[in-house]
């Protein structure tokens, strides 16, 4: 029998990470932005010009696709994030407009710049503060969140929150390495060895804390069979940074980017294996929380149709944008 909960579990698990590794480097170019000046803000934004608002669709799909199909897991999770999820979509909606508007004025341009830079690092840190909060675990009694209002803010969610500003910057500078030249190159260059350690320190250190959250996770991370995945994730990660290491002091452009994006994919490999089967950890499996059957085998239906076509047009974007941003052309 088709276990449709899993299936579901899994498209979402896919959607949350197409987003976080798509919308992060164009986060973590807002996050950079600062260190840009004059024409160098210009190709930078000009090279996520034609997709940031594009990688934006899968936070879209996560979001409805757990409201439809784990109902139960957004009745009692959004309550006890709301304060850092509701700063994340304001973050990411002025953040939008200032995209928009810093092309329109001159005379405003550095307030519409900073704007972007506020929204770009406020709604990375919030979304890891609401990962942090999530892994360190939400009080549920009776199917309803328990918990109190500031729950959610702990020096582990902040330490998460710290954790992936810092790999969204990795992403954006990598990106940067990947699609441009000249100073702007050489400055995202020292930056990702910059954001490389700092990555690689953070991920230790929420490596080393979480498994004392939660006893789940202390067995699952020492107990065989699945300590034999807990000890070889960490052997990748370090693999993936001696090869981002190296890609960056080999002057290449495409490798730093897909090391970054191994190191992501390790992390949520990680997690993975810390939460299964519960999809809120220590309160409620992925059988618990799922949607009837019913509901699943239809939304599942549609899905089906709407994944392909949106792995496709997304798939076709990067591909007629793909090489070197021209510093001559762009958006405007």
């Amino acid at each position: 029998m088709v276990d449709l909960a899993l299936i579901w579990a899994g498209l979402i698990a896919f959607s949350v990470f197409a987003y976080v590794v798509l919308d992060g480097f164009d986060l973590g170019i807002g996050i950079l932005f600062p260190l840009f000046k004059g024409r160098d803000r210009d190709v930078a934004m000009n090279s996520i010009a034609p997709v940031w608002d594009g990688n934006e669709t899968w936070l879209v799909l996560g979001g409805g696709g757990l409201m439809a199909v784990f109902p139960v897991v957004y009745a009692t999770v959004l309550p006890a994030l709301y304060a850092p999820l509701i700063a994340m979509l304001l973050a990411l909606i002025f953040r939008g407009v200032a995209f928009e508007f810093r092309w329109r004025t001159k005379r405003g341009r550095s307030w519409w710049d900073a704007g972007f830079f506020g929204g770009s690092l406020i709604a990375s840190f919030m979304q890891g503060i609401a990962l942090g909060a999530l892994v360190q675990g939400i009080v549920i009694e009776d199917r309803a969140y328990a918990g109190g209002w500031w729950d959610w803010l702990t020096p582990f969610s902040l330490l998460t929150g710290v954790a992936l500003a810092t790999g969204y910057a990795l992403l954006g500078s990598t990106w940067l390495v990947m699609k441009t030249t000249g100073n702007l190159r050489d400055i995202a260059q020292k930056v990702a060895r910059l954001s490389a350690l700092g990555m690689l320190t953070l991920i230790g250190a929420v490596s080393l804390w979480t498994p004392f959250l939660n006893p789940i996770y202390l067995e699952r991370w020492f107990k065989w069979p699945t300590m034999l995945f807990s000890g070889i994730v960490p052997v990748l990660v370090l693999a993936c940074f001696w090869w981002l290491w190296r890609s960056l002091s080999a002057q290449r452009d495409t490798a730093p980017f897909l090391a970054a994006l191994g190191l992501f994919a390790l992390s949520f490999t990680g997690l993975g294996i810390s939460f299964f089967p519960y999809i809120v950890p220590g309160a409620l499996t992925i059988q618990e929380a799922a949607a009837p059957p019913e509901s699943l085998g239809f939304l599942l239906a549609g899905a089906v149709v709407l994944v392909p076509i949106i792995l496709i047009y997304t798939a076709y974007a990067y591909w007629v944008f793909r090489g070197k941003v021209d510093p001559e052309e762009g958006y405007h």
